[in-house]
């Protein structure tokens, strides 16, 4: 059995400033795509579930892996150790943490899984370092709580009782092990293999629900609307935010790119305004300025002494 390239020797601990900021913009581009899906999703409510999930990700499989080929990207074949990796990656990050969201929403209202999701940075600056196998920094850790602070006032407070809270906690898991699972592979594979093989195993996975669960004939249920919302997730929220996801995540590390994931929830609330909603009240403007302060924090250059 072949091991994957070690991380600490080849992700890193944090580019110079002046090549920092293409994978920040990168990152918040990945963030701002996520944020966007909260409206698009809440047009296929009345959809077979997981058809939708085994369509969306069998598409965009097949739009990176032609991307891929058009770009001269070189995929490789998983061996090893790395199988368990990727795996973890589809089962945890997409699968598992898609379930708790719908065994979650019977139980908590959606702004209690949004809080959970806030928690990442957080959980990214404190266990991230530790598998590129360096000590959390000081400053990162605070700069992720600022963000997380911020990204809770944007979300907001909902009602949930005791299971609905434990399902929040198994999404902020998922959702933290969305990336932090990609990170040993992340050497070998790069952003497009990671993204490549992540998507076809959810192809995989979702498939089999689908016909399961919804049954065969579900597909036939989707309307014209149900289609176009599923492009926009197969290839926006999918394809597109997979790669620059995880090329941030290569270039500053878990870390650092976690604290981009609080641009989500900002751009939920900006998309849920374009798309005909209320404009948002002080308190999400707050958090908005908050999330912006912590980003600063933590991804600002350090004046030297």
């Amino acid at each position: 059995m072949t091991a994957p390239a070690s991380p600490a020797r080849s992700l890193p601990t944090g580019p110079a400033p002046a090549r920092r900021w293409p994978a920040v913009l990168t990152g918040t581009a990945a963030m701002a795509l996520v944020g966007s899906s909260a409206a698009v999703s809440g047009a296929l409510g009345d959809a077979p579930l997981w058809t939708v999930q085994a369509l969306r990700y069998a598409a965009a499989s097949l739009l990176l892996l032609a991307a891929a080929r058009a770009s001269g990207q070189r995929l490789h074949r998983p061996h090893g150790a790395e199988w368990a990796w990727l795996v973890g990656v589809c089962a945890v990050g997409l699968m598992v943490f898609n379930v708790a969201l719908v065994r979650g929403a019977a139980h908590a209202e959606p702004v209690v899984l949004g809080v959970a999701v806030a928690g990442v940075p957080l959980l990214l600056a404190l266990i991230g370092p530790l598998l590129e196998r360096r000590r959390p920094g000081t400053r990162a850790v605070a700069a992720a709580a600022v963000v997380t602070g911020g990204a809770v006032l944007v979300q907001g407070f909902g009602r949930s009782d005791t299971t609905g809270l434990a399902w929040a906690l198994l999404v902020l898991a998922c959702e933290a092990g969305f990336t932090l699972l990609a990170v040993p592979v992340l050497a070998r594979h790069g952003a497009w293999g990671v993204s490549v093989h992540a998507t076809w195993l959810a192809a995989l996975g979702f498939g089999a629900l689908a016909v399961l669960v919804d049954g065969p004939s579900a597909v036939l249920a989707l309307t014209a609307a149900d289609l176009l919302a599923v492009a926009h997730l197969a290839v926006g929220v999918t394809a597109v935010a997979f790669v620059l996801w995880y090329s941030a995540v290569r270039r500053l590390g878990a870390g650092r790119a976690g604290l981009l994931t609080g641009v989500a929830p900002v751009a939920a609330a900006g998309s849920g305004v374009l798309l005909g909603g209320a404009v948002p009240g002080a308190v999400v403007w707050a958090g908005v300025a908050v999330v912006a302060g912590g980003l600063v924090l933590g991804l600002a250059p350090r004046s030297p002494r």
